[in-house]
């Protein structure tokens, strides 16, 4: 049976990003992808987004699920039937919520980890934190919104980098099996960005020195998306065409 088209509201989506070493960023990604590059690095981070109204796209809104997530991604491209596609190959997802856990990869795309969030946010300030149930990650991060996007080594301006996103709307998962990968599109027409300051950030995935030596993963920006509807479209599943065992589990 073909997983159903889900709808939602992004309530907020935070993107930490990070430009990563090429040659890092390659050992983590599974063939057939390999690493898009913008100015001569990778592009990895952490999405940590919240989804409100959470159901099939059939049913109205207030039927809905409401759960805290997170993914950690590496953007990607890869060659196909129709040329080059863009997007990101997620390593792992963690969630909030028991039904996404039970649900992923079985009743839609994206298998995910159970996983305890704290969050806590106002109007200008977010900090959201989570730990995974099999301790085997935890994340960090407070943010403050901004009036100006600075500091970017990878995007000259807020407009390149939410362009770079948006395009970036395809994400492909790990899956146990190892043998093929999950694929779900984000689709939205209500599509907006906001910069924000990163105050403070801790992350066992980029601060592994083991999978990033030192200068290998370097902080670059954040982009913060609120009260966003979205539709999300599952996609054929993308085969792994050469042992790539350690790759999925890069984030575990």
């Amino acid at each position: 049976m073909r997983p159903p088209r889900m709808s939602s509201v992004v309530e907020r989506r935070l993107l930490v990003n990070y430009r990563v070493d090429p040659k890092a960023a390659a050992s983590l990604v599974p063939p057939p992808m390999r690493p898009q590059l913008v100015g001569g690095w990778a592009v990895a981070g952490i999405c940590l987004i919240r989804l409100g109204q959470f159901r099939p796209s059939w049913l109205p809104g207030w039927v809905g699920l409401r759960s805290e997530n997170a993914a950690h991604r590496i953007a990607v491209e890869w060659d196909g039937p129709q040329g080059r596609s863009t997007g990101v190959y997620i390593a792992r997802r963690d969630s909030g919520s028991v039904i996404n856990v039970l649900a992923g990869g079985r009743l839609f795309p994206g298998e995910h980890s159970l996983a305890r969030f704290d969050v806590r946010e106002t109007a200008k300030d977010l900090h959201v934190a989570f730990a995974s149930r099999d301790e085997m990650i935890s994340v960090s991060v407070d943010v403050r919104t901004a009036e100006r996007f600075q500091g970017s080594e990878l995007f000259a301006d807020l407009a390149q980098a939410s362009d770079f996103f948006r395009r970036g709307s395809a994400g492909f998962s790990a899956t146990r099996g190892g043998q093929c990968l999950d694929g779900l599109e984000l689709g939205t027409d209500s599509w907006h960005v906001e910069p924000v300051d990163i105050r403070s950030i801790r992350s066992t995935v980029f601060d592994d020195r083991d999978r990033f030596p030192p200068g290998s993963a370097v902080l670059d920006c954040a982009l913060l998306m609120r009260e966003v509807p979205v539709t999300w479209r599952p996609l054929r599943p993308l085969r792994v065409v050469a042992d790539s065992a350690t790759a999925g589990n890069s984030a575990r």
